[in-house]
């Protein structure tokens, strides 16, 4: 008897949207700026599905125009609708000439919805004796389970279960998967906005399924209901057998299954690759490729790996194979054009592009090599080390490209003295002015150089930098960029040393012959990513920034990452005790408080205590796995109300500072240098701010009596220095006072008044010298806010004021500020016209959402389109202030070293003898780092610790 044939009806949107939601924290964007979330979210699944499963026969379902009969019983059958994403619907075309491509029928019928072609489909296959699997995680389809009818349903977190008769019974608590109309029709569907009986929730309405049936037994038998339910599910009948009507699926759609064109065919393979290249989808072509390839694991192998990562209850179709034991999902020829990876994968690699790569030997070879060197105008280079820490990495070889396909690799003996003799060669095409100096993330290989004693000078090309000025919201490491720009694949790092493990090696370990080919490619590709970048600069209109700003700020991050920061790690263990104490105390009052001990670190655990043993809310708020949301956000609202809440946030707060800062940042320590040295990030923020990294000192709480106190752990390098902090004082606001021309707050800013004060002075309509405290701060509070858009939602919840005081404080603040208004509205203005802003210095935020539909996604677009602007601006103020200090400080000689960045904060560690002179240096260069209508303002503090200069 031959096996029953599996038929697998996939539900477009459910899976589109899907997929685009799971990317909405990290959008997939290619280089055209195109949200490419949907499509790659959709296919990763269909692909997933296809490798999992092996089906005979598949179709993909989609909605056409809504349903005409569910709109004609009920005119406001899913009206309540969001607009659809301008993602998803610029993804449908893709999706369906995808599908198209890969030789996989799309069902759609005008007037009817994808549930409806699905159900209608399904009961034609059982006919025919097929199985059929319904591959969505809508639950409305449980009502379709027979014997031969499934939910494929993917669950969160990853992997797949399948919903036969059993499970739709339990979950449902149903005798027949019928019923789950009856159930819907009972409960209602917000989503579809199907009103269902008023009253009734899903217990009720399992209850009333167990008792009555269906919803015209419950309705046959309303002299068995009490109070009020009797009252609301005898006056709502009517509503009730009109929202089962709108829950049942049909399953007369005029469609047909057709066998034939139903079947699993071979895909047109070079088409979805010119597709799939089109998005810029690397791995996605890969996965594609792997999971039409006859060469490919066997289907069990596959299904036992995927296993391994992700548990799933979905049961695997059993694989037969063939020949040599090797999965053809198509059978017939094993060497077809079509059916294999090797021959239908045309990104370029070393082994498919001419090129010519040669080490290099000591003694006259070397010596002739670095006369060639010294004779280029423009040379890229690429260190290759022992690790990826540049204040203990060591130099295993370096790359060296100057003409495309061409590059040589020069070895440095692990001898350190060798080493250093045979960089002392180098010296001088390092150091010469006159040669162009181009790499991918320069400031590691200056780092490198550093420590022998090697200064790079001349012109700097990063090609990292570049394309962050191009693309900000992309990233930005070679090989995607290598990928994406040159259809090229580099030779991976795990190929030579392995993954990350005790079994790694040292790229010392790697032969001659492998080091040279990686790292001469990689001096290749940036050399070729240099040629592509330098045009688009100019027509990205950041070629100044790039010259005048990213590049000269490298060399000064560079230098203060190397010189790094004291840190008193005996204050440290002293405070790490004190925390044990007060967070052992919080523990105590908090089980106290719950009447029992629990892991408050445990959010299911803390949900239960508060919401169901001391039932703080109502109605509490739920995570997408059904557990109770206890978020900061959420617990925030109810601090004030409840002590125990209070308490945990600070509990959190407390063990969040202990783990992160207090006992980590003595870990972070340089043997080698017996200081602190974070990473600044040039490329991370799309604003143009720094961010920092191992450890990231940008972030340490301020807010708190605690969080303050571990700035007290960053001292002088000894008793012949002390820390200096310059501060730009609200440097936002006299940013947004000069661009809105706003003369109330240009002229408080030149009269050297409190902007908070002066504001609450003309808002609250009472004189200067009378404004109260609590004025004064909720006037600060609108002044930031305002910035980021701040709602009366918003900013009742950050004051004490209602949401009605919120809405007038706003309204009077835009009144007496009427061009700052119309600066925000110009702002947006020019963003749906153009495709994004820029800073004063001309550094853009492309903001692809500006015109979009959705209102909650067009609102944030809008929001970043006012304050971006603001933000990069004093990013690129500040970047300017930073560079023209260093030079300052090194054309004076002076043993004052700039040491962080954080925010609008510079951090000095100033030699005691020149104090007062780098007082006035850093105030002259800070204040007038960029002339606008509004004064810069700096304020200078000293101390032996930062916490007192600050």
């Amino acid at each position: 008897m031959s096996e029953q044939k599996r038929l697998f009806l996939v539900d477009a949107y459910a899976l589109i949207f899907r997929g685009y939601y799971a990317f909405i924290k990290n959008p997939r964007i290619n280089s055209k700026g195109e949200d490419t979330s949907a499509i790659m979210g959709f296919m990763n699944s269909l692909l997933d599905v296809i490798k999992r499963e092996r089906p005979d026969h598949l179709a993909v379902c989609f909605d056409k125009g809504g349903s005409t009969d569910r709109v004609e019983m009920f005119e406001a059958y899913k009206a309540n609708r969001d607009e659809t994403p301008e993602g998803i619907k610029t993804a449908i075309p893709y999706i369906m000439e995808i599908l198209k491509a890969m030789h996989i029928p799309i069902m759609v019928k005008e007037g009817y919805e994808a549930d409806d072609v699905i159900g209608t489909l399904s009961r034609q296959a059982e006919k025919e004796g097929y199985k059929t699997y319904m591959v969505t995680p809508d639950k409305d389809f449980a009502q379709l389970v027979t014997e031969n009818i499934f939910m494929y349903r993917p669950v969160f977190g990853g992997g797949y279960e399948t919903w036969g008769i059993p499970e739709v019974q339990k979950k449902f608590e149903v005798t027949d998967p019928m019923q789950v109309i009856d159930f819907l029709g009972m409960m209602g569907d917000s989503s579809d906005n199907i009103p269902g009986l008023p009253g009734v929730g899903e217990k009720t309405a399992k209850k009333f399924i167990a008792q009555f049936g269906s919803m015209e037994g419950l309705l046959a038998n309303t002299d068995q209901l009490k109070g009020k339910m009797k009252e609301k599910v005898e006056a709502n009948g009517e509503l009730g057998l009109l929202s089962k009507k709108l829950a049942t699926i049909m399953l007369d759609v005029p469609v047909t299954f057709n066998a034939k064109d139903f079947e699993l065919d071979h895909p047109d393979v070079e088409k979805v690759k010119e597709i799939f290249q089109e998005l810029e989808f690397r791995r996605l072509t890969d996965n594609f490729l792997k999971t039409f390839s006859s060469e490919t694991e066997t289907a069990q192998t596959a299904i036992e790996k995927t296993s391994e990562k992700t548990e799933t209850k979905a049961t695997p179709k059993e694989v037969k194979s063939a020949g040599s034991g090797q999965f053809s999902l198509f059978g017939g020829d094993n060497n077809s054009a079509e059916a294999t990876t090797e021959n239908t994968f045309t990104r370029k690699t070393t082994e498919t592009t001419s090129h010519f790569y040669q080490s290099v030997a000591p003694g006259m070879a070397t010596k002739l090599f670095i006369k060639n060197l010294m004779s280029q105008n423009s040379v890229c280079f690429d260190t290759e080390t022992t690790g990826i820490n540049p204040i203990t990495a060591e130099l295993v070889g370096i790359a060296f490209s100057w003409e495309i396909g061409k590059g040589f690799y020069l070895p440095i003996p692990e001898n350190r003295d060798e080493a250093q003799e045979l960089i002392e060669q180098l010296r001088p095409f390092f150091e010469s002015e006159s040669i162009e100096k181009i790499g991918q993330n320069l400031k590691y290989d200056i780092k490198v150089l550093a420590k022998y004693n090697v200064e790079v000078k001349g012109k700097l090309f990063d090609t990292m930098l570049a394309h962050y000025l191009i693309n900000p919201d992309m990233r930005h490491n070679m090989d995607v960029l290598a990928e994406t720009y040159l259809n090229y694949t580099p030779i991976s790092i795990t190929e030579l040393i392995g993954k990350k493990g005790k079994n790694q090696l040292s790229m010392r370990e790697v032969s001659l012959d492998k080091q040279t080919e990686y790292a001469v490619e990689d001096a290749d590709i940036t050399l070729q990513l240099k040629e592509h970048f330098q045009n688009e600069l100019g027509e990205a209109n950041t070629q100044k920034l790039f010259d005048e700003i990213e590049i000269p700020l490298l060399r000064v991050l560079a230098a203060m990452e190397l010189e790094g920061i004291n840190l008193d790690k005996a204050f440290l263990n002293g405070l790490s005790e004190q925390l044990d104490k007060d967070i052992k105390a919080l523990e105590s009052k908090i089980y106290a408080e719950a009447g029992e001990e629990f892991n408050i670190a445990s959010p299911k655990q803390l949900g239960i205590i508060l919401f169901e043993k001391l039932k703080l809310v109502d109605k509490p708020k739920k995570t997408k796995t059904g557990q109770y949301s206890t978020a900061e956000e959420v617990l925030s609202y109810l601090a004030k109300e409840h002590e125990i809440i209070q308490n945990i946030l600070d509990f959190r707060g407390l063990s969040k500072l202990k783990s992160t800062y207090v006992d980590a940042l003595p870990t972070q320590v340089e043997e080698t240098t017996g200081r602190v040295h974070t990473d600044y990030m040039q490329t991370v923020a799309a604003t143009g701010r720094l961010s920092s990294n191992n450890p990231n000192l940008q972030n340490i709480p301020i807010r708190t009596e605690r969080g303050r106190q571990v700035r007290k752990a960053f001292i002088p390098r000894n008793e012949d220095y002390i820390l200096l902090a310059a501060d730009y004082s609200q440097i936002e606001l006299r940013i947004i006072a000069a661009l809105s021309k706003e003369e109330t707050m240009i002229e408080a800013f030149k009269n050297g008044e409190d902007i908070h004060a002066s504001t609450a002075s003309k808002v609250f309509n009472v004189p200067l010298n009378e404004v109260t405290r609590e004025q004064r701060s909720n006037a600060k509070t609108v002044n930031f806010g305002i910035i980021y858009g701040v709602s009366a939602f918003g900013l009742s919840n950050q004051t004490d004021l209602s949401r009605s005081e919120s809405k007038e404080l706003i309204d009077t603040y835009y009144a007496t500020y009427p061009k700052l208004r119309a600066y925000m509205s110009e702002q947006v203005d020019f963003a749906r016209d153009n495709g994004y802003v820029q800073t004063v210095l001309g550094r853009r935020r492309y903001l692809k959402d500006i015109n979009s539909r959705n209102a909650v996604v067009r609102g944030a677009a809008e929001r970043n389109a006012v304050n971006a602007p603001i933000q990069g601006s004093a990013a690129d103020i500040i970047k300017i202030a930073m560079i023209s200090i260093y030079n300052k400080l090194q054309e004076g000689n002076f043993k004052t070293k700039m040491l962080l960045q954080v925010h609008d904060e510079l951090v000095f560690d100033v030699y005691k003898p020149e104090l007062d002179n780098i007082k006035v240096l850093v105030k002259t260069e800070m204040e007038n780092a960029f002339k606008m209508d509004v004064p810069l303002d700096v304020e200078l503090d000293t101390g032996l610790n930062w916490l007192e200069a600050h």
